[in-house]
């Protein structure tokens, strides 16, 4: 049978009487229905499946992510507990730098030493008040001295070997009027620290309250 005999056949086909159907229509309409009912099947049962399998994938990736973002924070917590650790101890070794309260007066006669080994005249040498901070007081010292660059520079480089940690601050050096055209006259400001003990006072403000 070719193609236009089966054309024929069904447009003479009674479809109040599908008994009397060739066999060849009957197979086709059963292949038909049996696609409708597959392809209506997954659409209801298959594809709502495939959706959610779909959801599960994406929420498993995002898990993996966050599970291996957590797995690198938690490799590096080593690494950080060494750097702590590192940081504890150099901050230990800092505050070993700083004098405790008795240890003050032979610090500054140390710069006080540094600045004779130096050839410094000194004009003036005035602790100011003391400056409270979190954990140690600040404890600036006044200074004017007279000498030759050279030998201000080697008493800053000596206040800077001393083992106790001293800062040279708001530094002015103009000439001296009326003298050798080397000698050079230093103002400055030399800060020493001092560590506040656990449940110690707090040292006194300039105009504040008592210790």
């Amino acid at each position: 049978m070719n193609f236009r005999q089966m054309i024929e056949e069904l447009r003479r086909l009674d479809t109040r009487n599908p008994g009397a159907w060739p066999r060849w229509v009957h197979l086709s309409a059963a292949v038909l229905a049996a696609a409708a009912i597959v392809a209506l099947g997954a659409k209801v049962f298959i594809q709502p499946k495939y959706e959610e399998l779909n959801r599960q994938k994406r929420t498993e990736a995002e898990l993996r992510t966050t599970f291996e973002a957590k797995q690198q924070k938690v490799a590096a917590l080593d690494a950080y507990k060494a750097q702590l650790e590192q940081m504890q101890h150099s901050f230990g070794d800092m505050l070993k730098q700083l004098p405790s309260k008795s240890e003050v007066a032979n610090l500054l006669n140390d710069i006080s030493q540094t600045r004779i080994a130096s050839s410094l005249e000194e004009e003036l040498f005035q602790p100011q008040p003391e400056v409270p901070k979190e954990f140690y007081a600040e404890i600036p010292n006044r200074i004017v001295v007279t000498g030759t660059y050279h030998q201000m520079g080697a008493f800053v480089s000596g206040v800077a070997a001393l083992p106790r940690i001293v800062t040279i601050d708001e530094v002015e050096i103009v000439p001296v009027p009326g003298v050798a055209k080397d000698q050079l006259r230093m103002s400055a400001l030399a800060k020493t620290y001092r560590y506040l003990t656990e449940g110690a006072p707090a040292p006194a403000t300039p105009g504040g309250a008592a210790k």
